[in-house]
Formats: C-alpha cells, sequence, structure tokens
C-alpha cells in the first residue's frame, strides 16, 4: 500500500550527510544563501580586471580625463563636425587680428583662423600618439617577452642593445634623424618614436616576464607538458601586460608633447599639415603683438598630454595590487 504524500506545505525531509535526516520547511529551504552574504552559485571570483574597471568606474580622475580625451578623439576623427571652416583658408588682410563673430580664437600671422587650425590640429596630434604608443608596445612587448622568457644569450644581446637606445637623446635623434626627411606626413614621426621608445616597453616587459614565470602556475603548465607558445599566450603574457599597458597610457601624452616639440623645431610634421607644434612655432614670433596666436594651441597641447598623463596615473592606480 503506498504511503500517503504530505503536503508541500508541511515541510521537507532533508538529508543531514551523516546517515540522518532533518525537518527543513520549504520556506527555510528556498531563503538559504551562501555564507558570508554571496549573491548565489552563479557568483564567480573578480579577476584583477574586473576589479580594475571597477575602481576606474568609481574614479572621478579617469571619469574627467576619459571624456576630455573622447572629445579629442571626437574631433580629430570628425573635425567638421565642430568647426565649418577650412584650417588652409587664409586672409592676409585679418593678419594677428583679435576675436571676431565667427572667429573666437582670432587670425594667425597668415590670417588663417586659429579657431578651425586649433580643432583639425587635434587630428595629428592624436595619430601621432595613438600610433607611436601602439608600435612602441608591440615591439617592445614582443622583443622583451621574448628575452624575459627564453633567456640566455638572446636576453644579453636585447639588455645590450637598449642600454645603446637608452644613450641617445630624443630631442638630437629627432634633428638628425628627421632633418633629412622632406614628407610632410605623420609617419615619419610616429616611426622615429617607434625607433627610440621600444626599449623602454622592452624593459618592463622583460620584467615582469621574468617575475610571471617564475610563478607556481606557469610551473605547473610546464610539468604538464605545455609548449613555450601556450604558456607565453595563455599564462605569461595575460598576467605580465599590466605594467606594459599602464607605461603606455602614460607614454601617449609624452609622444604628443615630442611630436608638438619635434614640429616647433621644424623637422616634425611640416606645412600644409596642421599641428599644433607648427601654430606655436610661428606664434612665438608675435608673442608680445599676438598672444592669442600661441595661447589657443599651446593650451590644447597642455590640456591633451595632462588628460592622457591623468589617465595613465589612474589605470596605474587599478591596476597595482600594491596599492590596495
Amino acid at each position: 500500500m503506498p504511503e500517503p504524500v504530505p503536503p508541500k506545505d508541511e515541510g521537507a525531509i532533508a538529508p543531514t550527510g551523516f546517515g540522518g535526516t532533518m525537518d527543513l520547511a520549504t520556506s527555510d529551504g528556498e531563503s538559504v544563501e551562501p555564507a558570508g552574504g554571496g549573491t548565489g552559485p552563479d557568483e564567480r571570483a573578480r579577476s584583477l580586471w574586473s576589479d580594475a574597471w571597477r575602481d576606474l568606474r568609481r574614479n572621478p580622475i579617469f571619469i574627467v580625463s576619459g571624456l576630455v580625451i573622447l572629445f579629442l578623439v571626437f574631433i580629430a576623427i570628425w573635425p567638421q563636425a565642430v568647426a565649418s571652416g577650412n584650417p588652409l583658408s587664409c586672409d592676409l588682410a585679418k593678419a594677428q587680428e583679435g576675436s571676431q563673430p565667427g572667429h573666437p580664437f582670432g587670425f594667425t600671422s597668415q590670417g588663417c583662423d586659429v579657431y578651425t587650425r586649433t580643432v583639425y590640429g587635434a587630428r595629428a596630434s592624436v595619430t601621432v600618439g595613438v600610433c607611436a604608443t601602439l608600435g612602441v608596445a608591440v615591439v617592445g612587448t614582443v622583443l622583451g617577452g621574448l628575452a624575459g622568457f627564453f633567456g640566455g644569450f638572446w636576453d644579453s644581446i636585447l639588455s645590450r642593445i637598449t642600454d645603446i637606445f637608452f644613450g641617445i637623446p630624443v630631442v638630437l635623434g629627432g634633428l638628425v634623424l628627421l632633418s633629412v626627411v622632406t614628407s610632410s606626413s605623420v609617419w615619419p614621426v610616429v616611426g622615429f618614436m617607434v625607433l627610440l621608445g621600444w626599449p623602454q616597453i622592452s624593459r618592463i616587459a622583460r620584467g615582469s616576464v621574468i617575475t610571471i614565470k617564475q610563478n607556481d602556475f606557469v610551473q605547473a603548465a610546464r610539468a604538464l607538458g605545455a609548449s613555450n607558445s601556450r604558456m607565453m599566450l595563455r599564462h605569461v603574457l595575460p598576467n605580465a601586460v599590466a605594467p606594459v599597458i599602464v607605461v603606455a597610457t602614460i607614454a601617449l601624452g609624452t609622444y604628443i608633447a615630442l611630436e608638438a616639440t619635434l614640429s616647433f623645431l621644424g623637422v616634425g610634421l611640416k606645412p600644409p599639415s596642421v599641428s599644433w607644434g607648427i601654430d606655436i612655432s610661428d606664434a612665438s614670433k608675435f608673442i608680445r603683438n599676438a598672444p592669442h596666436m600661441l595661447l589657443w594651441p599651446a593650451g590644447a597641447l597642455a590640456i591633451t598630454v595632462l588628460a592622457f598623463i591623468m589617465l595613465g596615473d589612474a589605470v596605474r592606480d587599478a591596476l597595482d595590487p600594491k596599492l590596495r
């Protein structure tokens, strides 16, 4: 004869795990949560990157600098959205004149609109900074990571090569190498920055890889027969790239300032390219009679460099476990 089934609201019989049973009310069983106030079995441990993103979203410095950088990227891609004029259209009759309706920043010594040239100058600076940073990060990470992972002879060779490059003054090297270039595009400047900038990233990547490859999880992967490429791509590189990202983010603002410096000295971007460094160089001759020519491009350059440096500092604070 089958036993009667008890009503659902009377309770439930649950095993205790020690051979017996316990009476557990249905309402109590549905409200049981993991100890410590967890959200349930679907909760997962946060990684370094998720913790960093959570900290960045709460950092006002990151938010402000990120908004400034997004605006700079927007006007670099689409300058016509905020400046309808032509940066190369000039009227000598208005040379060095101040602010006028429709021309809030005044005019240059050639009668060009300062506002339009300041807006269009963001394209060259952002392009040089981003491309140079990507090139330096890729070349430096690959060379430094391989040298740190394999060590030995190639590590010694790379160390000596980086020492040679560290001994070359950046501005002096730019004056020598770029003085023979006649192109007005940004790529010779980007190539020069990658050529002299990769040793710094390479040394940082090398040290980070040497530290990571000594951890137990890398040794366990090696003991299980993982190949060098698998260990490098799956275990070492994802954990060693954080310092490279921090340094590259801060260096991006430095590369923008370096481009302006080289353009100011006449060996970087050249006319008819529109660059803040070119405008600052032209305005320096008329700083007493027309200070507005220097104020706006120099201010835009300073804000851009400061925004990227602040962004790099925020990223460094978020990715550095010692600061938690």
